[in-house]
């Protein structure tokens, strides 16, 4: 170890890379603090549903690194491998080749990513709910299917446009469904051509229930509240299939869509795989309550230490026997605090404390001004809960400049009506510049094509969904995930 600047290399700047790195600013100022994600900003994840449904601006729920901590050196890339024996990580940064940093005391917090099944097309179609780009990207899409659909006059293709499909009963499931449905019943009002009765929102839950971590009666209500909504709730059902936007559900109905949301569940991050440190059996480090890497026999693995969706970190306030806490940011946000101090009291010659936290409860929105919480074992549904969900929210969002510019839009929100258009642009942002580049002047038909595309992905406007399956080249072998 640097005996005068040991040098801390933090792994991720999500929730844990972040408020550790905070933590260690102020307790182990000589301390040495790389943090290294793809990302150059921390995504305040609760706040994903409202940033796609456009009451909080995309830029608000997130908190830059660089600015944040101040006395870090972020890297913009992603750790491809651990090799903890060396005290050396292999760094892959967005631009350059790749190269070695070496490191005293190493923090893995890569934190999770969607957990998919090989269902037949869900690569190809659907689109995950973690990451603010995603939440942007699932805003335009549906808004995008809205000008698609009252721009045709094909009924197959206005029906598929209009059908939204969420897999996942889960919190992300759950509220972005809900804040989505809120939207498109704004929007549907500046459509001549659309109406209520043609917005058809199907959930898709494998399992009897919905949002386990408030209870069955609170569950049941959100299920009735979703109904009465008209939203089409399958419980006890699978996804079997969404090629080319065919879904194919295991109680036997299909039926075409062009948006499909998979919330189904998160896993450990895999890059966890390539590290030389002990893990479980789901793929996550093992941990002591002190959140050092323990390894099978009990030894802890000096200079190492992990916290978060990425660790298997025993629930001291758990009656069950060897359970771990569960992958919240109620659990990040408090382990990443504990360990950023455990290690300060480290360099100081001291022993860490164990981490020790009992679940509060969960609130959950259903979008605007409804809401489900179960707190401290009180059930609260509706307004309360919906405030509820709000006032916790803001006030764990990192940053004072955040707390204010989310307050600010929400504000705002109470005179003004939220804006309701696509802007899919920023997704091939070049395609109506190439095209209008070409040597050759294109026909007006391809014009308006192109300029449709650049708008969203209305490219599949001019073709049902059998016709695209029949001129799709053919799938090309699926990518390891890094």
């Amino acid at each position: 170890m640097s005996a005068d600047r040991p040098h801390i290399l933090v792994v991720g700047g999500g929730y844990v890379g972040m408020y550790t790195a905070l933590e260690l600013q102020r307790k182990a100022k000589r301390a040495r603090i790389t943090v290294v994600d793809p990302q150059p900003h921390m995504t305040y994840q609760p706040f994903l549903p409202e940033a796609a449904a456009g009451n909080l601006e995309p830029r608000h729920v997130v908190a830059p690194l660089r600015k944040t901590l101040r006395g870090a050196h972020v890297i913009t890339g992603y750790v491809e491998s651990v090799d903890h024996a060396r005290r050396t990580v292999n760094i892959v940064p967005v631009m350059g080749q790749p190269y070695e940093l070496t490191y005293d005391h190493i923090v893995l917090a890569p934190g999770s990513v969607s957990r998919t099944l090989p269902i037949p097309g869900l690569k190809e179609t659907a689109v995950g709910f973690k990451t603010v780009g995603e939440a942007i990207y699932l805003r335009n899409q549906v808004l995008g299917e809205l000008d698609a659909a009252d721009s045709t006059n094909d009924s197959e293709l206005r029906q598929a446009a209009t059908t939204f499909v969420f897999v996942g009963g889960g919190y992300a499931g759950i509220e972005a469904l809900a804040e989505l449905e809120d939207m498109v019943r704004d929007a549907v009002k500046y459509y001549r051509t659309l109406n209520q009765s043609d917005i058809r929102f199907v959930l898709v839950e494998a399992s009897q229930r919905i949002l386990p971590e408030v209870g069955p009666e609170m569950g049941a209500y959100t299920v009735q509240r979703l109904l009465d909504r008209g939203i089409d709730i399958r419980l006890n059902t699978r996804l079997e299939s969404c090629v080319d936007g065919h879904v194919v559900l295991s109680d036997g109905e299909e039926f075409d869509a062009r948006t499909v949301v998979w919330t189904a569940g998160v896993k450990a991050h895999p890059m966890l795989a390539n590290t030389d440190l002990p893990l479980d059996d789901r793929g996550r480090v093992t941990c002591l309550p002190t959140l050092q890497v323990v390894d099978p026999e009990g030894n802890v693995v000096e200079g190492a230490w992990s916290a978060g969706d990425c660790a298997s970190v025993p629930d001291l306030t758990s009656e069950t026997p060897d359970a771990t806490c569960s992958p919240s940011a109620q659990h990040a946000v408090r382990q990443a605090k504990r360990l950023g101090k455990n290690i300060a009291i480290m360099l100081n010659g001291g022993q860490p404390v164990n981490y020790e936290h009992k679940h509060v409860g969960s609130v959950a929105s259903l979008g605007l001004y409804k809401g489900v919480a179960q707190t401290y074992g009180i059930k609260t549904k509706g307004f309360i809960a919906w405030l509820m969900h709000r006032s916790y929210h803001v006030s764990r969002v990192p940053t004072f400049n955040r707390k204010v510019r989310v307050i600010s839009d929400w504000t705002l929100a109470l005179f003004l009506r939220r804006e309701v258009v696509a802007l899919g642009q920023l997704h091939d942002p070049r395609a109506s510049f190439e095209l209008f580049a070409t040597p050759t002047p294109p026909a007006a038909k391809t014009v308006v094509e192109a300029v449709a595309t650049a708008g969203g992905p209305p490219e599949k406007l001019t073709e049902k969904p059998a016709e695209k399956s029949a001129k799709k080249a053919p799938a090309e072998p699926a990518r390891t995930a890094r």
